[in-house]
């Protein structure tokens, strides 16, 4: 995000970590005497009001529908920052970082479709690898260090994982909804066109956007149409400045940060990662959907990245971040393809709560895994042999 916002942020290596954790914890919960309390919890029916308003999901549903959309909130409160006063504001630095996401999100689903052809009953899992979780990504960063991973490098990063996050809301509002609702749809653009008068009036106010942001949330529910989106529409209507220099935006994003990151997110990795280990074999792992997510992210991720960089530099569209080198923008690709949280989230949407998500949560784990440890490898050996070149060049002749 901007550099004016981020005092109240976890820190980032603190929050990867404590997300990891939490994984390896549904992990081992879902593989000990606790797994059928585990599922049996999530599976709990919780309903609130009654006829129309009734809203009756199990806490799994409630976690995914309810939750998530406020962690979307705060990727929406992101994504406008970036392209308001970030990285993504000067169409000359954005290019390369456009160019980047879309051969990140379009390898990867093709590897996903190749590896998955001829099974028409797995191809709604597509978008699952064309996913980056930033709050992994930026983890993974920091612990890599400024000398791995340059500011310029890292910049460039953020703002593919960005653009990536905002693919996947497009994605999500256009090929993950079901039998849709006129009528609701008509209330949800009543809804957006009220956040946008609140907007236009100037009200620097939260809570106006929150109560229609509310009922849009219940009104896009009810249409078919997922229900998080409302979180990312809410905060797009925010506004970034007020006409007393204060900005409404970066306040309420750093309220959700320690929440969000800290709260929502391992919760809904918890309740999403937890998959049971009994009896996997290699079958299981070379199942088309456990294969295509898995090198969707670790093949598709770093080499559309790299090879659309490499596509838009040789054009002459954008050039490479100052002081970076090629290796280092494969690693990042690498680093790109931690999934995980959006990874994870796709997939239940794509296949609900059937027999398939445990391929799902295996392709999203292993696949984020390895293409962590790879981009680790790389960006080291890249710093290695700058450093060494670096030696070369000043030492004397």
């Amino acid at each position: 995000m901007a550099e004016a916002h981020g005092s109240n942020k976890p820190n980032p290596i603190m929050a990867s970590l404590f997300l990891l954790a939490v994984t390896v914890a549904a992990l081992i919960v879902a593989n000990s005497g606790w797994a059928d309390l585990y599922k049996s919890i999530l599976a709990t029916p919780i309903a609130f009001g009654s006829g129309f308003l009734a809203l009756d999901w199990i806490v799994k549903d409630w976690i995914k529908n309810a939750l998530m959309a406020i962690f979307f909130v705060l990727i929406g409160l992101e994504i406008k920052a970036e392209f308001k006063e970030g990285a993504l504001s000067d169409p000359h630095r954005a290019v390369l970082p456009f160019v980047g996401a879309a051969g990140g999100m379009a390898l990867p689903a093709a590897v996903y479709l190749f590896i998955t052809a001829g099974a028409a009953a797995y191809f709604a899992g597509w978008a699952i690898p064309a996913a980056t979780d930033i709050a992994f990504a930026v983890g993974v960063v920091g612990l890599l260090g400024q000398k791995r991973v340059p500011a310029e490098l890292k910049a460039f990063l953020l703002a593919v994982a960005v653009i990536d996050d905002l693919g996947a809301i497009l994605i999500i509002a256009m090929f993950y909804t079901a039998g849709l609702d006129v009528g609701m749809l008509a209330a949800s653009a009543l809804c957006c066109l009220a956040l946008l008068a609140i907007n236009l009036r100037g009200v620097t106010r939260l809570w106006p956007y929150l109560v229609v942001g509310f009922v849009l949330w219940f009104v896009l529910g009810k249409s078919g149409v997922n229900p998080t989106l409302a979180g990312v529409i809410t905060a797009i209507a925010v506004p970034l400045k007020a006409t007393d220099g204060s900005s409404p935006l970066y306040r309420f994003a750093d309220k959700l940060q320690w929440p969000v990151v800290m709260g929502i997110m391992p919760l809904f990795a918890f309740a999403n990662a937890g998959v049971s280990l009994a009896g996997v074999d290699l079958a299981r792992l070379m199942h088309p959907v456990t294969m295509g997510i898995a090198f969707g992210l670790l093949i598709g991720k770093p080499v559309g990245i790299t090879l659309f960089v490499w596509l838009a530099v040789r054009l002459g569209a954008a050039r490479l971040p100052r002081g970076c080198t090629w290796m280092q923008i494969i690693g990042v690709g690498f680093i790109a393809g931690i999934g995980f949280t959006m990874s994870l989230f796709i997939g239940a949407l794509a296949f609900g709560d059937g027999p398939i998500q445990d391929q799902v949560r295996l392709g999203v784990l292993s696949g984020s895994l390895m293409a962590t440890i790879c981009g680790a490898i790389v960006l080291s050996i890249a710093a290695k042999t700058r450093a060494s070149a670096e030696a070369a060049r000043q030492s004397p002749a």
